[in-house]
């Protein structure tokens, strides 16, 4: 396994993240799956073997019970894990159970904490913007509980890159802690994150962590041209995320995938994982399962090495038009392009 980086922090963290989304299964969560605390053991200890030293959990995950299931199924490993967790989402029908308010941060630690049965919080990340509560108020409230040794570093995820220098340029002002984190959504299928995200990342030095990189198993092998859609898949039903735009495109990647997977005797997933990170500023792979195979399959891309080849022709599969205005940048400036920018235009 290989650690790297988390940002600017000193914090070194595996390649491979546990995700948690699966443990508990309640209040709709229970299409993704409905691990308990038994199962939630045994793939947490499958982890550890393979060097895995983060987990990723929410409190919104099954109403909160995927944090009791992970402080559970963590016990025996707790100072060989980082644990991170986020707060942004209802919890609750009151007018302050959800946003990014003192409020509802400062609650929302406090139960995160009893939750896992921990004395800290290692990322503490915003799981969405909150475009109504001052970042001032924000940003101070998470300062204090890291001088209060309640949280060690905080993140964000699912901001856009002004929201993010936004914060951090508040975070300057205010001589606030600053994000060393980001959590996207980034993949083969859906590669949005490399306009604006990434740059930012790179530029303003914040790790990457990417939330269901085989993008909820439309990327795992089981999506085929021409075949049915498996029984099981969230597509099915009304869990539309990530969205299919264009299904034609999406096999047309599976299919290069798939002959890369077959050249290593690999799974897709495996490749699709192996792709993303090779990808500039991508720290770690949040990765979750049903089962412990599917979960020994995804930790396994820790060690593909993919040719610069391979990785050529997954971008050229999956490559998407330029927008406005990357398009005109790429015609008119790469004669002076900064390291961030040559993630997208180089």
């Amino acid at each position: 396994m290989e650690y790297r980086t988390l940002g600017r922090s000193g914090l070194k963290v595996s390649t491979m993240t546990m995700g948690t989304m699966t443990f508990g299964g309640k209040g709709g969560f229970e299409k993704l799956g409905a691990t308990d605390v038994e199962g939630a053991t045994r793939q947490i200890d499958l982890c550890v073997d393979h060097g895995v030293n983060l987990v990723d959990t929410a409190d919104m995950y099954s109403a909160g019970v995927s944090e009791e299931i992970v402080g559970q199924a963590t016990k025996n490993h707790r100072d060989d894990l980082f644990l991170a967790t986020k707060c942004r989402f209802p919890m609750g029908d009151g007018p302050n159970d959800g946003g990014a308010s003192r409020q509802h941060i400062v609650k929302s630690v406090e139960d995160s904490l009893r939750r896992l049965d921990t004395a800290h919080i290692d990322l503490f990340q915003l799981h969405g913007w909150d475009g109504v509560t001052p970042l001032e108020e924000t940003l101070e409230a998470l300062d204090t509980l890291v001088s209060k040794g309640k949280i060690r570093y905080i993140g964000c995820s699912n901001y856009s890159a002004w929201h993010i220098m936004k914060a951090l340029g508040v975070s300057e002002r205010g001589e606030y802690q600053r994000f060393v984190s980001q959590q996207i959504h980034y993949t083969l299928q859906a590669r949005e994150a490399e306009n604006e995200l990434v740059p930012v990342s790179i530029d303003q030095g914040l790790g990457i962590l990417v939330w269901s990189p085989i993008a909820g198993g439309l990327l795992s092998g089981k999506f085929r041209r021409g075949q049915d859609d498996p029984e099981t898949s969230r597509h099915l039903g009304e869990w539309s995320e990530p969205p299919v735009h264009d299904r034609e495109r999406l096999y047309d990647i599976i299919e290069v995938a798939a002959e890369i997977g077959d050249a290593h005797g690999v799974s897709v997933a495996q490749v699709a994982n192996a792709w993303l990170l090779r990808k500039p500023g991508v720290t770690s792979l949040v990765v979750g399962a049903r089962t412990e195979e599917q979960l020994a399959d995804n930790l396994a891309a820790a060690e593909l090495a993919l040719t610069d080849d391979e990785v050529a022709r997954l971008d050229e599969v999956s490559a998407t038009p330029l927008l406005y205005p990357y398009w005109h940048q790429k015609n008119t400036i790469t004669d002076r392009l900064s390291p961030a920018d040559a993630t997208l235009l180089g």
